[in-house]
């Protein structure tokens, strides 16, 4: 039942991921849900999906493929940290080069924030969470969870890219983003508030996740 019911969570994962973006399938669901309902649809069943993966990994039969250390446990504490400000500095802002901006036509490329350094912040975010989780998660069904995530997310930052383009053009994707690389490499904020908003949100979310790791996963993250 373990690798049967992780192949399954795996396969139903990336169907339910993939399947929904189809431009038909996306089309009428946006029509039905309206564009918000959609997204936050969505974002409910790719997070269920990848809570039944993560813990469908945990009941698969332990095959070990390197010995855990202690240090390895700071790796993903430290990552986790950038992880929470790519998440909250990322997520619900004007980015028209990613799959997910919002309201991309207010879209300032003299103030890009975080758009300055990185085009796909959420898509980074998951690279960095499977990266260094992979170091202290040596066991042959967490070394595949993490492993597929890290390249799905770093492929998927490629895919995104050729998308964006073709749906703007080659000349004003180019363009647009020429003007962002333009801009200051340390961008003033649009708004201080919003910064410091999303600032607290990230230390929030980083302490959230300490504090529900043992309760989910049943593992404390600490080291």
């Amino acid at each position: 039942m373990g690798w049967a019911n992780y192949l399954a969570a795996f396969a139903t994962f990336f169907i339910m991921h993939s399947l929904p973006l189809r431009p038909a399938i996306k089309g009428r669901l946006v029509n039905i849900l309206g564009r918000r309902g959609f997204s936050t649809a969505y974002s409910m069943i790719s997070l269920v999906a990848l809570a039944w993966l993560i813990m469908a990994a945990a009941q698969t039969p332990f095959v070990e493929l390197w010995t855990r250390a202690n240090w390895q446990a700071w790796v993903p504490m430290t990552a986790m940290a950038a992880v929470c400000i790519l998440v909250c500095f990322g997520a619900a802002r004007p980015n028209p080069f990613s799959f997910g901006g919002a309201r991309n036509n207010t879209f300032d490329p003299a103030h890009p924030g975080l758009i300055r350094w990185l085009r796909h912040p959420l898509l980074a975010a998951l690279a960095l969470w499977a990266l260094a989780h992979l170091v202290p998660n040596g066991d042959l069904a967490h070394v595949i969870l993490f492993g597929v995530f890290s390249a799905f997310a770093l492929l998927g930052m490629k895919l995104v890219d050729r998308r964006r383009k073709r749906e703007m053009g080659p000349d004003q994707w180019a363009e647009l983003r020429e003007r962002v690389t333009r801009s200051p490499m340390i961008p003033s904020p649009a708004s201080w508030r919003g910064t410091v908003i999303r600032g607290i949100l990230s230390a929030g979310l980083y302490a959230m996740l300490i504090a529900a790791h043992p309760v989910v996963l049943g593992v404390s993250p600490l080291p």
